[in-house]
């Protein structure tokens, strides 16, 4: 926690004030006629606060000390506002937000320079229009709701429905690419934490990840500050010429302690109790994501908030909020997870609005081909639920659905990159699998991936035969070559 000396900000500013009232997270201090809205402020113990409203009189703090803040104690200002320390030496480290390590056996090292929580927004003079595309490994999300660099899209889902694995395995597609990862942890418990860093240890990225963390238990204020906290440190790297990827897991539970801390100070409740400004609370945070003009080229923040639904329903105040200030939203079913689909996403009711600029016009073909296909299909099942006789073509298509479903399922630590993506799509595609079963085609599946990440020369050419394909049909002419092997390239000599 962070500790401020008493003593010298009492002579440095000469005003002192006296805590009357104190609710939960909440200290009202009477004196301090200089304060600021924003304003830290240092306690006699040595704990923390963030000058929050002002009145004739007195100040409402939101105190960031675990422990309630006694009645009586004094209270001095500090005429800075909340700074945080930012730095390589954050990479591969567990901090809470006020920028120090939760572990005090790991003490942050590297780390020189401090900047303010709250900025405003870069303006539109230093945005770009986003260009590049942002791969996740997920085979579903890169052909039918791709994102691309410095966009904000949604992950919105009931509870474990798959969202961290999806979140995880974009953190480690990106990383491998050189992106720095930021994953900023609300309010969760402890056992969640650990489950998180220790994944990011196994997949060999942690070194690559600041993890910026706050308990369920944490004072309102620290839960609070936490997406704030983990948007100042991507700024940092993106200043310093390096992509980002930015998780916010997650906005509901923001949303609710920022309720806690309306109702406590007696503001006026709106919707569901919420305060009147919690748009502006997470869209000024969200606003900072984007792709940026900086004097290291361009550099892109993209964001990846998380908001839970409850029994599927995505119509609540907060999850249509930050749906209306996202580029886009990737929903997870509950009752695809339940049938077993991994990632359980549902291609129908999810959106990307950015991401398909970034696409080759081979990727725009293919994902267009898919879900036309996949929504005829639907109609088919839903003939086919009248218990009618089936004719050969629906037979057919029904099966083509299969191994593309087959296709599209991933475990929590597959990642497919982009060129295998489009090659598999052609295997599935041109029903060149279509004798094999499900476990042939996995075992393929897999073949193939590991050529291409074990065989510079086979990756080398793979991405050459991508490259030269324009259309689905310039791909599915000479696909034929994995047939028979998958460690070769199509149009090789067998």
């Amino acid at each position: 926690m962070l500790k401020l000396d008493f003593d010298n900000f009492l002579n440095a500013t000469g005003e002192i004030g006296f805590v009357e009232r104190s609710l939960a997270s909440l200290v009202y201090v009477n004196g301090l006629p200089g304060a600021g809205l924003q304003e830290l402020v240092v306690f006699e113990s040595g704990e923390v606060g963030q000058a929050t409203a002002l009145f004739e009189g007195s100040v409402e703090i939101m105190s960031f000390s675990r422990t309630p803040v006694k009645v009586g104690s004094r209270v001095a200002r500090t005429g800075r506002l909340l700074e945080v320390p930012v730095g390589e030496g954050l990479l591969g480290t567990v901090i809470n937000p006020l920028g120090h390590s939760v572990n005090a056996l790991k003490p942050l090292m590297n780390v020189h320079e401090m900047r303010f929580v709250e900025v405003v927004p870069s303006g539109i003079t230093s945005r770009s229009r986003i260009k590049k595309s942002l791969e996740t490994g997920v085979s579903m999300v890169d052909l039918l709701l791709p994102l691309g660099k410095g966009q904000r899209e949604l992950v919105i889902g009931d509870q474990k429905t798959g969202k961290s694995r999806f979140l995880l395995r974009a953190l480690l597609a990106q990383v491998k690419v050189g992106a720095v990862g930021v994953y900023a942890i609300v309010g969760k418990d402890q056992i969640s934490i650990k489950q998180i860093e220790t994944t990011l240890s196994e997949m060999g990225i942690l070194g690559k990840v600041v993890l910026v963390v706050s308990n369920g238990d944490d004072a309102a204020g620290m839960i609070y500050l936490t997406p704030y906290t983990a948007m100042t440190i991507a700024e940092y790297f993106r200043d310093m010429g390096r992509d980002v990827l930015v998780v916010l897991d997650d906005l509901t539970v923001h949303a609710k302690t920022c309720r806690e801390i309306a109702l406590l100070g007696k503001r006026f409740p709106g919707r569901n109790s919420y305060p009147g400004d919690i748009f502006y609370t997470h869209s000024r945070l969200l606003e900072r994501a984007g792709n940026f003009l900086t004097t290291r080229g361009e550099v892109a923040i993209t964001c990846i908030p998380v908001v839970e639904t409850v029994q599927g329903d995505m119509t609540g105040y907060i999850q249509t909020n930050v749906m209306s200030m996202t580029d886009g939203h990737i929903f997870f079913d509950h009752n695809l997870f339940s049938e077993g689909r991994r990632p359980a996403i549902d291609p129908f009711l999810s959106v990307t609005r950015v991401g398909r600029q970034t696409q080759t016009q081979l990727k725009r073909e293919i994902g267009k081909e898919l879900i036309t296909f996949l929504r005829d299909v639907e109609k088919l099942h839903n003939f086919a639920s009248f218990g009618a006789e089936l004719g050969e073509h629906i037979k057919r298509a029904l099966a083509k659905e299969e191994r593309v479903r087959q296709f599209f399922d991933q475990t929590a630590h597959d990642r497919i990159p982009g060129p295998l993506q489009i090659i598999i799509f052609g295997l599935v595609w041109s029903e060149l699998w279509e004798v094999k079963s499900e476990i042939e085609i996995r075992g393929d599946i897999q073949k193939i991936i590991f050529q291409y990440e074990s065989k510079p020369d086979y990756r080398k050419r793979v991405d050459a035969y991508v490259q030269s394909c324009n259309s689905v049909g310039a791909l599915l002419k000479r696909i034929d070559g994995f047939n028979t092997s998958p460690s070769q390239v199509p149009g090789e000599a067998k």
